[in-house]
């Protein structure tokens, strides 16, 4: 793809994602040209609007929202100043993109990777992923049978070690939540790419990261499609 399709994909892929985690708790978001928003969720970590096209004016991305509730948005183009609406920018980052992705077997003494199954295995993952903090309950099983979305667990040595999201939409697999304990310097982000890869053979693998995550991505060969920017009112978004 041009990196003008790719990286509109990767955003719409994201927005697919963002949309199945709120709908699986009641609240679906809705598309149209140039936003999706769902107003009324207080999930940490999405956001309640995300930019789908760079034509998209603050107001779209408000067009929705209750008087003083929190609220985030993602710039997904990071081009619009939503100071004037009572929002901070609360980080930037970049899309990043794999393709075409890598299809070379992971090395023999290298993680392995098992698909999320059950209730049981998600709570696991979950807990992982957490490490420790007090987010719990945000990924629920309905997630399982979407089939769109795989949860991925590391595997070293027959011991959780980490995990990613992979979510197929817009002719791309997006890769989130990439996470990992206990594994050598370098090995995460080429295994999670090459795992998440696999489940869609010859579909580009797309995604966004920030600081050290980003830097690691680009090591794995990811390359950046452009920046976004997070912005938001009392909310939770990272």
């Amino acid at each position: 793809m041009r990196a003008e399709v790719l990286l509109r994909a990767a955003v719409t892929n994201n927005a697919g994602w963002c949309d199945a985690v709120c709908r699986s708790h009641g609240y679906p978001g809705e598309f149209t040209a140039r936003t999706w928003i769902s107003p009324r969720h207080d999930l940490p970590f999405y956001p309640n609007a995300i930019t789908l096209s760079p034509a998209a004016t603050a107001a779209d991305t408000q067009a929705r929202r209750a008087p003083g509730r929190a609220y985030a948005v993602k710039d997904s183009f990071a081009c619009l100043d939503l100071a004037s609406e009572g929002l901070a920018p609360l980080f930037d980052a970049d899309w990043i993109a794999w393709e075409p992705a890598p299809a070379e077997r992971p090395p023999a003494d290298g993680p392995s990777w098992k698909t999320v199954e059950d209730a049981g295995q998600l709570a696991r993952w979950e807990a992982a992923w957490a490490a420790g903090t007090d987010v719990s309950g945000l990924f629920l099983t309905d997630l399982l049978s979407d089939p769109g979305c795989v949860f991925l667990g590391c595997y070293r040595g027959g011991v959780l070690a980490g995990g990613a999201i992979a979510y197929t939409a817009a002719q791309v697999t997006g890769i989130s939540n990439v996470f990992g304990t206990g594994l050598p310097d370098g090995l995460l982000w080429p295994s999670a790419v090459r795992a998440v890869a696999a489940l869609r053979p010859g579909l580009p693998v797309v995604g966004y990261e920030s600081g050290e995550d980003l830097a690691a991505a680009r090591e794995a060969g990811g390359r950046v499609l452009g920046p976004l920017r997070i912005w938001t009112r009392g909310s939770a978004v990272p």
